[in-house]
């Protein structure tokens, strides 16, 4: 499985989605999302556990707290994957676009 497959296996979850969309803000602990969210803090802990996992994020511990930030990679290859589909459909759209030919309109009577 790729990193980009990983990651977007993670993101099936809209908690996991939302802790994310949370932490493109800036760095946050455990708390800090827990409080944001609408589940437990052991439930955070969980999707954090998941994300890490998948390569999404990175924590630090500062004192007693886990701190927990974006990881760049991550986020990248999820990004670099979406380009790769997107762009290849959109390049298939505009040659097929650009050699079709436009439909007449009827002409009112």
């Amino acid at each position: 499985m790729t990193a980009a497959e990983r990651a977007l296996d993670a993101l099936g979850d809209e908690h996991r989605r939302a802790i994310l969309l949370h932490l493109s803000g800036g760095s946050c602990s455990v708390q800090q999302i827990a409080d944001a969210l609408p589940i437990s803090r052991p439930a955070v802990s969980r999707h954090l556990r998941l994300l890490s996992e998948a390569g999404l994020v990175t924590h630090r511990a500062e004192g007693t707290r886990n701190i927990y930030d974006l990881r760049e990679d991550g986020v990248a290859a999820v990004a670099d994957y979406f380009r790769s589909v997107w762009g290849d459909a959109m390049a298939r759209f505009a040659l097929l676009t650009e050699n079709t030919a436009p439909v007449a309109e009827p002409a009112d009577e």
